[in-house]
């Protein structure tokens, strides 16, 4: 403690505090049909690569093929559809920064990172970080809420920015944390619920019996092979079972719906948001509510893909009532719970004694020292 307060005398005489950069962290999505390709070739050598048996050569012509399936979804099939998703992204920013600063002060600042766009690539925004004078970052992925997988690209991209401004003494990040996922946060769980309440009240009370609503709860899909990296099954599938079991006693048709990525070759997370409603109506549903509770942000995903299934649905299932329900997106309760979780993350580090890595110590000893160089592994470096 009396390290603390002396940092604290420290600041009132005009030395510098200490502070937090929160780096908050999403797909990020084109909004220029230009930039299709590059989002493409980005996506592929970040995701595809961890569980499709795709060589590297292949990505940036299969990135420009599937360039033009995009153009010619999101411009013709969808009336040059440009996605929503860094406009609300940013909103979601704001709001965290302002729950922060009202505890904090300025203290903490709330950066966004998009994983496949520029000028917002992780790279891009620690620079910045960097020439602000910030040496403790938070890393949270905000986007899919298992995030076990996603996130890992995060921290992939943040490693890798990070060992490009190593320099041989000191490394300028004195603190780091992480926020993994919020899948078992119970005042999430109690708002998608609640969330599923509403919609039902304001559109469906008195039309259908609570046996007749279906309600399928979309989940960002999981590839289930990924070269042994975790990959959020077991997070959103309990995510799914938390909520369900907030609604089932009065809802009793719910299933679980994966938005998965139809890429040939892989078993995905099953049943897909279609299969599952089409189960629910052949349960007797009437009417059918699409939620998506594994994503925080609404993106091509919660919108085209979820479109398109209810399209088909539609064609065949023509007397029943579909309901696509928005992402959380900037619901200030939501935006002030993932303020909250932040805090004491930003507490540690505030409080915590400032790392020292200097990286030329983790550089492969190469030149002969004496014979017992081996047991410089044993704990000569950790005093």
């Amino acid at each position: 403690m009396v390290a603390i307060s002396d940092k604290q005398q420290v600041s009132e005489t005009g030395a510098r505090v200490d502070r937090v950069a929160v780096l908050l962290m999403g797909y990020g999505e084109v909004e220029s049909y230009e930039d299709f390709a590059n989002y493409n070739e980005q996506a592929l050598n970040l995701l595809t690569a961890k569980f499709a048996p795709v060589p590297t050569w292949v990505y940036p012509p299969l990135a420009k093929l599937l360039a033009m399936f995009d153009l010619h979804e999101w411009q013709h099939q969808h009336d040059h559809f440009i996605s929503p998703h860094n406009h609300i992204f940013e909103h979601q920013r704001e709001a965290i920064e302002r729950n922060l600063q009202a505890r904090w002060g300025d203290r903490i600042q709330v950066f966004k990172a998009f994983n496949f766009c520029a000028p917002f690539l992780p790279a891009q925004v620690l620079a910045e970080i960097r020439e602000q004078g910030f040496e403790k970052i938070l890393i949270y992925p905000l986007l899919v809420v298992d995030s076990i997988f996603t996130s890992g690209i995060a921290i992939e991209q943040v490693n890798k920015a990070l060992a490009e401004t190593e320099n041989d003494s000191e490394h300028w990040v004195k603190g780091i944390r992480y926020i993994p996922s919020f899948y078992n946060r119970s005042e999430y769980i109690d708002l998608m619920a609640s969330l599923v309440e509403e919609k039902i009240a304001a559109e469906l009370v008195g039309k259908y019996l609570p046996s007749q609503i279906g309600i399928v709860l979309m989940n960002h899909g999981c590839p289930h092979e990924a070269k042994g990296f975790t990959s959020g099954i077991d997070e959103s599938q309990a995510l799914y079972e938390l909520v369900r079991e907030k609604l089932i006693y009065r809802y009793p048709l719910i299933s679980v719906g994966w938005l998965n990525h139809q890429t040939p070759l892989i078993k995905w997370t099953q049943p897909n948001a279609e299969l599952a409603g089409r189960n629910l109506i052949e349960l007797g549903a009437k009417a059918l509510i699409f939620m998506p509770i594994g994503f925080a942000t609404e993106n091509h995903e919660t919108l085209l893909d979820v479109e398109h299934i209810i399209e088909g649905l539609r064609k065949k299932y023509s007397e029943v009532n579909y309901i696509r329900m928005d992402c959380v997106n900037h619901r200030p309760e939501f935006c002030r719970m993932a303020a909250d979780w932040a805090d004491e993350h930003i507490e540690a580090l505030l409080t915590q004694e400032a790392l020292s890595v200097n990286p030329s110590f983790s550089l492969p000893r190469v030149q002969h020292e004496h014979h017992h160089h081996h047991h410089h592994h044993n704990g000569h470096h950790h005093h």
